[in-house]
């Protein structure tokens, strides 16, 4: 973290996330409106909102809209960022359900570092852009590669052991080692 930067917690990460949703969908918030999307009291939310008043991340008084700050957007965008790659990585490769992934991502998006992130998301651009990006998981094999559901006719793209039957010419190589 730099200095000078507000240090926040995953909770108050989370109205923020909840805030800048709302805010998109209706150009404000009300405090009823965030009790209502993160399924919480309204004294939580009232609290959170002065925490983040405090801060400066939100324009905040008790029976006003709501909105976000300078500050508090260039958090809540980071969060809904780092969200939407954790839920698509989710979805996309590891083949999760839209609500596990969502729940999932929720859960990560508050402990991945910067430097994490960006892999995450020159690997998603390179999985969603390459020819041969029909990785999936398969509950029963684990990753596959393929153009086509018979081993033999799959084919590569240069960059991993699968395709033209690569993973069956590993295993027997290393059958023919232990002779």
């Amino acid at each position: 973290m730099k200095a000078g930067q507000t240090v926040v917690s995953a909770s108050l990460e989370d109205y923020l996330e909840a805030i800048y949703h709302i805010v998109g969908a209706k150009g404000a918030a009300r405090a009823k409106d965030i009790a209502l999307a993160m399924d919480v009291k309204n004294a939580s939310v009232t609290q959170a909102l002065r925490s983040l008043a405090e801060k400066k991340l939100v324009n905040y008084a008790p029976y006003e809209v709501i909105t976000l700050t300078g500050a508090g957007e260039v958090i809540a965008r980071d969060v809904v960022n780092r969200h939407q790659t954790l839920e698509r990585f989710l979805i996309d490769v590891l083949g999760l359900p839209d609500d596990e992934a969502d729940e999932g991502a929720c859960r990560l998006e508050h402990a991945i570092s910067k430097p994490i992130l960006e892999r995450l998301l020159k690997f998603m651009e390179y999985f969603q852009t390459c020819p041969m990006s029909d990785i999936r998981w398969d509950n029963e094999a684990g990753f596959f590669c393929g153009g086509g559901a018979d081993v033999e006719e799959r084919e590569s793209c240069g960059r991993d052991i699968c395709g033209h039957g690569g993973i069956l010419e590993r295993k027997a190589m290393k059958l023919g080692e232990g002779e």
